[in-house]
């Protein structure tokens, strides 16, 4: 079998493939980019998250953690089969351009051509050690503010990578952009009609944000302090 017609099996097969993700299915802030993408006949997305802000122990809540608890925000992540090396090189280059200047290409041993669109702006931080709290509340307010900045500008390279993914795809031709015009619109427009603080969480919560791909984090919406 040829690389092409290797290339459309592989996106056929990953199409008919269960969502694991324990969200199940795409999040809204990106499925403009991931309908962009899997358009095209030059790729197709195997992972993605659009970004979350999370606590990670295993309990509910600061004061009761027994363990190590960790407090992150993870930007943007988003992994991209290519048909060919031209490809992949040209989403590198868009990815790039809109600031996530952590993207990579792998190449497999059977050919398998992989871009992962990532940036460097994450944020983890140990708020506990064996069960003891290491921070003051004010300081965990803080790390939220700082979370919330970060994923606004999150927010703002996803919108940069989507214009820029949408004027190379028109230049070259390679996608429609008609099989999911009408979804993508309604999103885009529900998405501009929202407020700002709509997308920003409350310094004293840790909220449940939207992801799908493979990791297996504990996300919960907790009180941070009772």
């Amino acid at each position: 079998m040829d690389h092409e017609n290797a290339f459309k099996q592989w996106k056929r097969q990953c199409f008919s493939k269960v969502d694991f993700s324990k969200k199940g299915n795409i999040d809204d802030e990106i499925y403009p980019v991931v309908c962009l993408i899997n358009d095209s006949s030059n790729y197709f997305t195997t992972s993605s998250c659009s970004g979350r802000i999370i606590l990670i122990d295993g309990v509910l809540g600061l004061q009761k953690a027994s363990g190590n608890a960790v407090f992150k925000f993870e930007p943007f992540v988003l992994h991209v089969q290519c048909k060919d090396i031209e490809s992949a090189k040209l989403l590198h280059s868009v990815a790039v351009n809109s600031g996530f200047r952590n993207s990579g290409m792998s190449i497999g041993k059977r050919g398998k051509i992989i871009m992962a669109v990532r940036s460097t702006h994450c944020l983890e931080v140990p708020l506990s050690h064996k069960g003891e709290i290491l921070v003051n509340e004010n300081y965990i307010h803080f790390l939220v503010q700082t979370a919330n900045q970060k994923m606004a500008e999150n927010v703002t390279r996803i919108k940069r990578f989507y214009d820029g993914l949408q004027a190379v795809l028109q230049a070259d031709g390679s996608s429609s952009m008609a099989t999911c015009k009408d979804k993508t619109t309604k999103i885009v427009q529900n998405q501009h009609q929202r407020k700002t603080q709509d997308s920003v969480i409350e310094d004293s919560q840790i909220p449940a944000n939207k992801f799908s791909d493979s990791e297996d984090y504990l996300e919960t919406s907790l009180i941070l302090f009772s």
